[in-house]
């Protein structure tokens, strides 16, 4: 096998090396868990730093706020520079992020950090599916896309645990600085296995870059209705974490840091569906995921409002939640990516802005449900956004597919009772 600085995007027929595509995953598992550090912390960190429950979700909201501008104007970069430089100078200043929320004395110099690390950790994932994308050959993309999306899946998974149990230990801070030496590791790996090259683009300055993704957020309806499923889904995902740790810390349950961020492990389901749904996705079966992942998302709240009455039963509805989540996002992506292939970085980038004004929304009004309402009032709250989703899907379906569907029905109809009327009720 050629060393991976001469490799090149697979021709037809050809496959992605499988040492690379462990590379990007377990790359995108550490750069993306440090945007969800904070989640299991949040009682910890209030408590420090004297926030009110009502609004201590605006420490996951700040963190979003960095995912933002990250997407906006960082992770469009990747169309246009070396990536493998970029990748490591965003992991030299993500360190320095990652030191400067450990030694913050005060609540603005926190949020001035957690804004940092959403940047920086940020730009390094979505800079990180889009190279796989890009190395992937068509045929392929959906299998690749689906294992780096898995690395964010485990991510997640990881943060949550590593989290809680390095902060029952040490304390919240020590959870950064554990983080910052995972990045400087990770930063001379990439080094030394990243390719050394600029994918195809346009020549493009940085604004003219900029300029054309708004270009094609306003011209690509697939990466709009996309943006917006993520941004609805994103939100009730969202608001189920960043509420969590706040029932199960308080009596009766008086759960540890470690007991709560270990209920993201329940979702290791999701590591499968993710490469599942990209396959599905490569055969041209995305509308059908997508049907199969909304539903779910709204049958997820089910067992996650009985919480308080058993654990087995939130249990389960993390599974579900998590499997809905990675159905959803690889066939958003995979669907996205195939737009254009010199504009990965910039589609992922435009399709992650709706995922950030989502997660950061659902934070703040999860955190805002629970002081007013309790538990439920945040399932009410994820399952109505979940309904939504389901419902701007369904009418944004393209007219083929709904025609598509009819034709199905009928042909099924007339082969299991020849006289059974029309699906839309003709004879």
């Amino acid at each position: 096998m050629p060393a991976p600085s001469d490799l090149s995007v697979p021709g037809p027929g050809a496959r992605t090396p499988r040492s690379l595509i462990l590379l990007l995953a377990v790359a995108c598992a550490l750069s993306v868990a440090n945007v969800y550090y904070a989640q299991p912390l949040l009682d910890a960190i209030g408590r420090e730093f004297g926030m009110a429950e009502a609004a201590v979700g605006i420490v996951v909201t700040a963190t979003q706020l960095g995912c933002a501008l990250a997407l906006l104007f960082v992770v469009p970069l990747g169309d246009l520079l070396d990536r493998r430089r970029l990748m490591i100078g965003q992991l030299a200043l993500l360190v320095l992020a990652l030191a400067a929320v450990a030694l913050s004395a005060n609540a603005p110099w926190l949020l001035v950090g957690m804004v940092a690390l959403g940047l920086l950790g940020t730009a390094m994932t979505q800079g990180l599916l889009a190279l796989s994308a890009a190395l992937a050959a068509p045929g392929e993309r959906g299998r690749v896309v689906g294992a780096a999306q898995g690395g964010v899946v485990i991510g997640l998974l990881l943060a949550r645990v590593l989290a809680g149990a390095v902060a029952d230990a040490w304390g919240w801070r020590a959870v950064y600085l554990v983080s910052a030496a995972l990045a400087a590791a990770l930063a001379a790996v990439l080094a030394r296995r990243l390719p050394r090259r600029r994918l195809p683009t346009a020549d493009l300055g940085y604004w003219a870059l900029l300029r054309s993704l708004y270009a094609l957020l306003a011209t690509e309806r697939v990466l709009r209705v996309r943006g917006t499923i993520a941004l609805l889904m994103f939100a009730a995902f969202s608001a189920f974490w960043t509420a969590l740790v706040l029932p199960l810390s308080a009596p009766p349950h008086s759960l540890t840091h470690t007991a709560v961020g270990s209920f993201g492990l329940v979702g290791v389901a999701g590591v499968l569906m993710a490469a599942r749904a990209g396959r599905l996705a490569d055969r041209g079966h995305g509308e059908r995921t997508t049907a199969a992942g909304l539903a779910l998302l709204c049958l997820s709240w089910v067992p996650i409002a009985f919480l308080e009455q058993s654990l087995w039963a939130l249990a389960l509805g993390v599974l579900i939640l998590d499997v809905a989540l990675q159905a959803l996002h690889v066939t958003n992506q995979t669907m996205v990516f195939g737009i254009s292939a010199q504009a990965h970085s910039r589609l992922v980038g435009g399709y992650m802005m709706f995922y950030a004004v989502g997660s950061g929304l659902g934070s703040i009004a999860s955190t805002a449900a629970y002081a007013q309402a309790g538990w439920l009032g945040v399932c009410a709250l994820g399952a109505g956004i979940s309904v939504a989703a389901l419902l701007f899907w369904a009418a944004t379906l393209p007219r083929d597919c709904r025609v598509g569907w009819v034709k199905r029905e009928i042909t099924r109809a007339k082969t299991q009772l020849p006289n059974a009327r029309h699906p839309c009720g003709r004879g």
